[in-house]
């Protein structure tokens, strides 16, 4: 496949076409846009939407953008889809780039010990299960092992029960959360708790920044608001932005929808308004107004990989 890239700003660098695992199914690729500070970053994966069974790593918001903004490499990546292999092979994909980038970090000019995880829609599953998992030296069924700790993740719109996002018999039997795990999520409990980021909630689990609008129909927003619920109960920092109106897909760039649902989606949303009201929630505060968009993302990254922006953004 081919991939094209705008020529970036001399002050980020792009490594298109990385191979970091090989697959049965084929090799699997990431795209690196790495700020050019003369010193080593920290970097963030970015994880795309689709439901598991479509997209692909060119299903981003505009990663040179956000790379100069966090002042962090912004790596997206490839994963198996749900045609491909079933899960966990996903889970297992999203480790072995963690672990390929710890394992490059003199290479590519990265911080190993300052990773963060960015998703969307599914990838924003992935991004939370992932964050939520990287402490073990290993999960169900995984070849590789060593643990894969990462300091933060920002997910937006993520299903993170996937009993419930998919829904009840039969309907969801043709569900995306049923393609993922080889049946409805119902009739493969134990399947479906493993993929259940809220399962797997605990002390160790780094930061989060979720997102979710209030018009989503595809991923309701009980899902982020239980995963932050379950999150704070634990001692872990969680911040939750609940967008007024906002519908699934907003991190999208416009015109690439993660699924062929037009009229659900709002694909290209935030980028063009630049911000959106929202309801924001801390553990310390059950929810006060706030505006919600790309410079709180960048922020939260900031802050806990330690890192500054490129681009002169003070938020």
């Amino acid at each position: 496949m081919a991939h094209r890239f705008t020529s970036p700003p001399d002050a980020v660098r792009v490594d298109a076409d990385v191979v970091f695992a090989r697959r049965d199914t084929g090799d699997l690729l990431l795209d690196l846009h790495r700020p050019v500070t003369g010193g080593p970053v920290p970097v963030v994966l970015w994880l795309h939407g689709g439901g598991w069974f479509t997209g692909d790593r060119t299903l981003a918001p505009d990663l040179v953008q956000h790379a100069m903004a966090t002042g962090c490499a912004m790596a997206s990546i490839e994963y198996r889809l749900s045609s491909q292999a079933l899960f966990p092979a996903q889970l297992h994909d999203v480790r072995a780039a963690i672990r390929f980038l710890r394992g490059h970090a003199e290479r590519y000019h990265l911080l190993p010990g300052a990773v963060g995880l960015w998703g969307a829609s599914a990838g924003g599953h992935l991004a939370a299960l992932a964050g939520l998992t990287g402490h073990l030296d290993e999960v169900p069924g995984e070849r590789e092992t060593g643990a894969v700790p990462v300091r933060a993740v920002a997910a937006s719109y993520p299903p993170v029960d996937l009993a419930e996002a998919a829904g009840p018999l039969p309907g969801g039997a043709s569900s995306p959360e049923a393609r993922l795990l080889g049946g409805h999520p119902a009739r493969l409990p134990g399947l479906a708790r493993q993929a259940g980021p809220l399962n797997w909630v605990g002390a160790e689990a780094p930061p989060f920044q979720l997102s979710h609008g209030t018009g989503d129909v595809l991923v309701p927003h009980r899902q982020s608001e239980r995963l932050h619920a379950a999150l704070v109960a634990a001692g872990v920092p969680s911040e939750l932005y609940l967008l007024d109106g906002y519908r699934h897909g907003f991190l999208n760039p416009p015109g690439r929808l993660d699924v062929a649902l037009g009229a659900v989606m709002d694909d290209g949303r935030l980028a063009t308004e630049g911000t959106a009201s929202a309801l924001r929630r801390t553990s310390a505060a059950d929810g006060e107004p706030a505006a919600f968009g790309f410079s709180d993302i960048h922020g939260f990254f900031r802050r806990h990989l330690k890192t500054r922006s490129t681009t002169g953004e003070t938020r």
